[in-house]
């Protein structure tokens, strides 16, 4: 009997590892529930309850093809060798078979997996499945990980452009096994589950995920690159969370968009390249983690941004967290991520943006807010947008470069329609003072809508002070960590 262990991974179809698994003989899956690891990696409870939902629609697609999935608990990814190789002596298990993950705590997890099975006779199988290539496989002439998209990009065309990725054949049903599934568990300890509203707007399962992407590559991914920046609009596919959980493959994705611009990777629809190139800053992003552990462990990736005076400022930091910054795009950006469980791409740069250059607080502390409460949290897609949205990223913004919460707001919500959505308190303001507020003198109606935390234009002044006082990186030293 073969094992395929699920993570990141929870899709019938188009399922690397569990395709390989199937063709080798009779199948059984194991899911790990990891409550402690999940706290320390910052996993929002919404993200870990969208996993469960998820998991039991799988357990029945699994079921109808007699793979039956088993739950199996390990606290932390320290046990998870212990628990397995137990699994696999209960069941006589010959080979076990994942799709690769690319953090540094997921990399240590799986070697130190196999080790512990090869030991006992058991082979460690790894298939590259949430990516077009294999980190490693994209490399500068020099031999090193590519630090800027626009390069990183070209290879990757020129690569699809001989080779597209096939996505992979659905396993068939196989004879039934001894073995029966283990109930998916409703909810964890130390994750509070989410409401019924913010469930709503994120059904579980595969078809879900298929009717999504096929709705978009349909109807609006022409659309994507003039309507994604603009938040009232539904500009976007909405399947960044069916992704992050593997419930759908970047593979179906990619095949959608090339089937609606006659397999055009660089021309035809704008919008369609548009969003493959958004698959692509994806995979880029995974891709750092790998050639550049230090995004890992919570460091900057330019050196010399490390040196940034960041301040110390927990009411500030409070008020952009509780959404009550006074700046009414902040705001409600704020308050749709911690009522929907995500936030719309523009505005998470925005948000980032105004907490790390005006406010000058510590990228990592909005990271970590992120990934608390996105239900599509990936670790290098937030790592990589907060280390770009402030400067000490890979191919990031220049710190010159800041964008204006009120100009932001003028360009993208014009009528104000997201920010009366979200603020309903200033919905009696017209579509030019609803920006700013307390520019209107008395806050006519809108008493109870705070005072901006900040004057924009000093706190830039001040973030461009504290950038410019930074040691050149050549003083600093390479990336090599």
């Amino acid at each position: 009997m073969h094992l395929i262990w699920l993570r990141t991974d929870l899709r019938l179809n188009d399922n690397t590892a569990l395709a390989a698994a199937s063709q080798r003989g009779p199948v059984v899956a194991v899911y790990l529930i990891s409550p402690e690891q999940w706290l320390a990696h910052d996993d929002a409870p919404c993200k870990v309850d969208f996993w469960l939902r998820n998991l039991q629609h799988l357990s029945r697609a699994l079921g109808a093809l007699n793979i039956p999935l088993l739950i199996r608990t390990a606290a932390t990814w320290d046990q998870a060798p212990a628990v397995l190789s137990t699994l696999c002596r209960e069941l006589s298990i010959e080979s076990v078979h994942v799709n690769e993950e690319y953090g540094i705590h997921e990399s240590r997890r799986d070697a130190a997996v196999a080790q512990a099975l090869e030991t006992d006779g058991v082979t460690f199988h790894r298939y590259l499945d949430q990516l077009f290539f294999q980190p490693g496989s994209v490399l500068t002439k020099t031999g090193t990980y590519f630090q800027v998209f626009s390069q990183f990009r070209k290879v990757c065309y020129s690569r699809l452009h001989s080779a597209l990725p096939p996505v992979v054949a659905t396993p068939k049903a196989q004879a039934k096994t001894h073995l029966t599934s283990d109930p998916v568990p409703t909810q964890v300890e130390g994750f509070q589950p989410p409401s019924e509203t913010l469930r709503a707007l994120w059904p579980a399962g595969e078809d879900e995920a298929k009717r999504r992407l096929d709705a978009f590559a349909d109807q609006q991914i022409s659309y994507y690159k003039d309507e994604r920046d603009f938040p009232a609009k539904p500009g976007t596919s909405q399947l960044s969370a069916y992704l992050a959980a593997g419930v759908v493959s970047p593979r179906q994705c990619l095949h959608a968009a090339l089937q609606t611009n006659q397999g055009e990777f660089e021309s035809g629809d704008v919008g369609t390249i548009t969003w493959i190139n958004e698959l692509l800053w994806r995979e880029f992003y995974k891709h750092i983690l790998v050639g550049y552990p230090r995004v890992s462990r919570h460091r900057a990736f330019r050196p010399e941004t490390e040196a940034v005076a960041w301040r110390n400022a927990p009411e500030d930091l409070a008020a952009w967290q509780e959404a009550r910054t006074g700046l009414p795009i902040i705001d409600a950006a704020m308050r749709q991520l911690l009522e929907t469980g995500w936030m719309h791409n523009r505005l998470r740069m925005v948000v980032a943006m105004f907490l790390t250059k005006n406010l000058l607080i510590d990228w990592r502390e909005g990271e970590r807010f992120f990934m608390r409460h996105l239900i599509d949290g990936d670790l290098a897609a937030n790592n990589g947008g907060w280390q770009w949205s402030s400067s000490t990223g890979t191919d990031s913004a220049p710190y010159f470069r800041i964008f204006s919460p009120l100009s932001q707001s003028e360009k993208f919500d014009s009528e104000g329609v997201f920010i009366k959505h979200w603020l309903p308190e200033l919905a009696a303001l017209n579509k030019k003072d609803v920006h700013n507020p307390e520019a209107v003198g008395g806050l006519f109606g809108v008493a109870h809508y705070p005072r901006a935390i900040v004057d924009l234009k000093k706190s830039r002044e001040r973030a461009l002070a504290a950038f410019r006082s930074l040691p050149s990186r050549d003083a600093v030293g390479g990336l090599h960590e």
